[in-house]
C-alpha cells in the first residue's frame, strides 16, 4: 500500500507540472488536440514506466529490450514541427528526472527543477529580448523589380500586396522564360513563432 500510495502521489506531482507547461504555456498558443492529447499521455505512461524500473529488480537485457522497443515505435503521421517536438521532449524528459527525484527523497531539487523549466519555457514563449521573424515563399512575376537597386520599389509593392510589413527579401532563384522570381519575404512578428510555414 504504501508503494501505491507512493506512485500515486508522485505520478499527480508529476502530472501537475506537465500540465502546467501545457496549459498555462503552450495551450495559449497552440491549441491543437491532437499535440496536447500526445504530450500528456507521454508524460504520463513514461513516469509510470520510469517508477517501474526503480521499484522491480529488471534485468539490463529486458530495460535494453524495452529501451528499443520505444525506439522503433514512430508516429507515421504528418510531419511534427520543431516546436511541437520540443514540447514532446520536455514531456519525455520530466517524467524521467522526476521519478528519480521523488523515488530518492529529493523533494526539492524536483521542486526546483520543475520550475526551472516551467520558467524558462515560459519566458521563450512570450518572446522577452528577443524579435521574431516569419517569412513566406513568394512567386514573384515583377521581374523589373528584382534589380538591387530598385530593392525598396520590390519591398513597397509586396507590402502592399500582401499587407505584410515586408522587412527584406531574398531571391532565391529567377525565371527569365517566364518572367518570374522566386522570393523569399521576411516580416516582423509580434513576439510569437510564425505558424503560416
Amino acid at each position: 500500500m504504501n508503494d501505491v500510495l507512493l506512485l500515486s502521489v508522485g505520478f499527480l506531482i508529476n502530472f501537475f507540472f506537465a500540465l502546467l507547461i501545457i496549459r498555462g504555456v503552450y495551450y495559449p498558443k497552440q491549441r491543437d488536440h491532437n499535440f496536447i492529447f500526445t504530450f500528456l499521455i507521454f508524460n504520463a505512461v513514461i513516469y509510470v514506466v520510469m517508477c517501474l524500473f526503480t521499484s522491480i529488480e529488471l534485468s539490463i537485457g529486458v530495460g535494453f529490450g524495452l529501451f528499443a522497443l520505444f525506439s522503433i515505435l514512430r508516429y507515421r503521421t504528418e510531419t511534427v514541427p520543431i516546436r511541437e517536438m520540443t514540447y514532446l521532449f520536455v514531456m519525455v524528459a520530466m517524467p524521467v528526472v522526476n521519478a528519480f527525484f521523488f523515488k530518492n527523497g529529493q523533494y526539492d531539487t524536483l521542486l526546483v527543477s520543475n520550475l526551472l523549466v516551467i520558467i524558462i519555457i515560459w519566458i521563450l514563449e512570450r518572446g522577452f529580448g528577443f524579435s521574431y521573424e516569419g517569412h513566406k515563399h513568394v512567386t514573384y512575376e515583377r521581374i523589373e523589380l528584382i534589380n538591387e537597386h530598385r530593392r525598396d520599389e520590390m519591398i513597397a509593392d509586396l507590402t502592399s500586396r500582401t499587407g505584410l510589413p515586408v522587412r527584406r527579401v531574398e531571391v532565391t532563384s529567377i525565371d527569365y522564360l517566364r518572367d518570374t522570381a522566386d522570393i523569399t519575404i521576411y516580416y516582423p512578428l509580434k513576439n510569437e513563432p510564425d505558424r503560416s510555414i
